[in-house]
């Protein structure tokens, strides 16, 4: 947050209204009623793993009005040194269960290898923490349900980092899908490519494993659980929370040959009962195409990522553009897309409408976060609900089901081969 913007102001902008909360309700949690309710106070809230991604929180929540960081803790001695820099006034830990014996501790945020995320949060839960966990939220299925019945019987606020659930554009997409801009969803196409080799530096050979956690199997579900986790979610959104039927998938240590034992491509296609494909495709020894997330309809296609709607059957610039204005004014009404405005044109030459203003091209790259990301939105949120100790409806849901289909996706590439998708009812899980 700039340091010249007020508190006023900080809100304002985090404020998501109309149609957006009737879709999405999570995104109540920061409505301007939730905002007025908490009357100034500031959640207290400890940070459990302090790396990169830890930093990356700390760095944000410091300029949140919301928050106040009272106690960190990390058992690798460096980090902790560079987050105490950050927040010198909050007490150090090195065992996570002292900070979780901390009385002065009402939230408490989990930022360490997924390995370690299923068992941390049934603790903190049990403890009577408000619990954020970054995503994935489990190492295994099995995992994951336990931490679904652990967050059931706490009675505690349990939030999971897929920040698009707060990112403005992905909402202002999904409304516009929803309203029919784009017709009826046939597809959704999702890659991320990089050229590296998601390797850290480590300061001496005894640390490999625990910095470069992501490329072994005892810690890591790979590309699948870093990366396809968020951008699986999108399905979910787009077909109105039906979930696919089944997973097939591929991946191979095919440029990487250096001791790693996560795959280093995999491609995966999740299927729905009405016959709707959903790919996710990943390379990290090339990067040319970046990062795309595109929702395919049979009039339009929307790009998620670049924030543009393009037109299937030809130019409805206008019609596109005076359905934005009835989604600002929390109006939702497929009549725009009917008419004579429309000029045949090739799907191709399209040229697009931007749906939403200076928005922000995520390329990628980064394996920490990115400017205007929804990261902001999502830990403001999750401070007025540690304030509030009102759970936000869904969220659970959806990060059930992102990391869920991310695991049997990543179970597919394994085994080159189908996996099917229990439903929740199976499971007995509810929500």
């Amino acid at each position: 947050m700039n340091e010249k913007m007020t508190r006023k102001d900080f809100l304002s902008s985090l404020a998501f209204g109309g149609t957006a909360l009737a879709l999405f309700p999570w995104l109540n949690s920061c409505s301007p009623e939730k905002q007025k309710a908490a009357g100034g106070e500031r959640a207290r809230l400890g940070l459990i793993g302090t790396g990169s991604r830890g930093k990356f929180h700390l760095a944000n929540l410091l300029q949140d009005p919301s928050a106040q960081i009272v106690a960190l803790c990390d058992d690798f001695p460096l980090h902790l040194e560079e987050a105490a820099a950050l927040c010198p006034s909050a007490k150090r830990y090195t065992d996570y269960h002292k900070l979780l014996e901390d009385k002065e501790v009402d939230g408490v945020i989990i930022c360490t290898p997924l390995s370690m995320h299923a068992q941390m949060v049934i603790d903190s839960l049990a403890a009577g923490k408000h619990t954020f966990c970054e995503k994935a939220m489990a190492h295994t299925p099995e995992q994951l349900l336990a931490m679904i019945r652990a967050w059931k019987q706490s009675g505690r606020v349990l939030m999971i980092g897929q920040q698009r659930m707060f990112d403005p554009k992905y909402v202002k997409a999904m409304e516009l899908v929803h309203g029919g801009g784009i017709g009826q969803v046939v597809g959704i196409r999702n890659y991320w490519y990089r050229n590296n080799d998601w390797r850290r530096e480590v300061p001496a050979p005894q640390y490999e494993r625990r910095i470069n956690w992501r490329l072994y199997d005892e810690y890591s579900r790979g590309l699948m659980a870093e990366l396809a986790c968020h951008q699986l979610q999108n399905g979910s959104w787009a077909m109105g929370g039906i979930q696919p039927s089944f997973v097939t998938g591929t991946g191979s240590i095919q440029f990487w040959k250096d001791g790693r034992e996560v795959f280093d491509n995999v491609a995966a296609i999740y299927q729905y009962a009405n016959g709707v494909h959903m790919t996710f495709e990943s390379i990290i020894s090339n990067k040319h195409f970046g990062m795309g997330e595109q929702i395919l309809g049979s009039e339009g296609t929307i790009d998620l990522v670049r924030g543009v709607i393009y037109s299937e059957t030809g130019n409805r610039h206008s019609g596109i553009r005076q359905f934005l204005d009835q989604i600002a004014q929390g109006i939702l009404s497929n009549s725009a897309f009917a008419g004579t405005s429309w000029v045949t044109e090739e799907a191709s030459k399209d040229p697009g409408v931007r749906f939403v203003d200076n928005v922000t091209v995520n390329d990628g790259a980064s394996t920490v976060g990115a400017a205007g990301d929804g990261s902001v939105e999502l830990m403001h949120a999750y401070c007025l609900a540690v304030i509030s100790g009102d759970q936000p409806a869904g969220i659970v849901e959806e990060a059930y089901w992102s990391t869920l289909l991310a695991l049997l996706g990543d179970q597919a590439t394994h085994l080159a081969g189908r996996v099917e998708i229990p439903s929740a009812e199976a499971l007995g899980v509810s929500f």
